[in-house]
């Protein structure tokens, strides 16, 4: 059955994972990359510091908000740092650019990164010229998905109508406040459990629609016409 998202003005994307498959593996190198971060910074030993990245997402939603909050880290530092990875693993990945190009309205990318990995991943991607805005941690003045005040300044700072709005994400307790906001929530799985909770193994129910691939979706859509001036 075709998706009916004719009602939708505002495509909303998540950066990794998302707007790349997870066979990639970025996330990986960021994995890595933090782990040195925390070990070099706080003069931890490998292990230790993967303990305290791990135990520092878990309490405050990631590493970098645990790192300002309890080591008073400059968040700049840490966002340079674990975003210098390699996008080679990118190369030769389906085109997105046509079926992104062909969304009625406005076009977001909206990370819990940084803007300048967002530009990069875009614009090796090359679709960096069809999105209007690119709202990363620092404009969400590092409050991280899914917390409310990520959405609030997210809504703040593009006028988007949540309910003319579709999101699409990675990580299921990402849509929550989404579809709180009254978004279409469209979760993109990324070969791992992608439920809400290890207990709701199924679709959540603040989850519209699961998908595998993301082009594929996009191109079969039904969405607004595009009115011609």
């Amino acid at each position: 059955m075709t998706a009916d998202l004719s009602h939708v003005d505002a495509w909303v994307f998540d950066l990794d994972n998302t707007l790349y498959p997870s066979h990639c593996d970025l996330f990986a190198q960021i994995d890595v990359k933090m782990t040195e971060f925390v070990s070099q910074t706080l003069s931890l030993p490998p292990l230790e510091a993967k303990a305290l990245q791990r135990k520092y997402f878990i309490e405050h939603g990631t590493t970098l908000s645990g790192l300002m909050t309890v080591n008073n880290v400059p968040p700049e530092h840490f966002l340079d740092y674990v975003h210098a990875i390699d996008l080679a693993p990118l190369d030769g990945l389906p085109e997105l650019g046509t079926v992104i190009a062909k969304l009625p309205g406005k076009r977001y990318v909206f990370t819990n990164g940084s803007r300048k990995h967002a530009e990069n991943i875009t614009r090796k991607l090359k679709i960096d010229h069809l999105f209007d805005d690119m709202f990363d941690i620092v404009a969400a003045d590092y409050a991280p998905k899914p917390q409310v005040a990520a959405f609030d300044r997210f809504f703040e700072r593009t006028g988007a109508d949540p309910r003319r709005a579709a999101m699409f994400e990675d990580i299921a307790k990402n849509l929550l406040p989404a579809h709180q906001r009254g978004m279409t929530t469209v979760l993109v799985k990324a070969g791992r459990h992608w439920g809400a909770h290890p207990e709701e193994p199924g679709q959540p129910a603040h989850v519209h629609h699961v998908i595998e691939d993301l082009g594929l979706f996009l191109g079969s859509i039904k969405v607004a016409p595009t009115v011609k001036p």
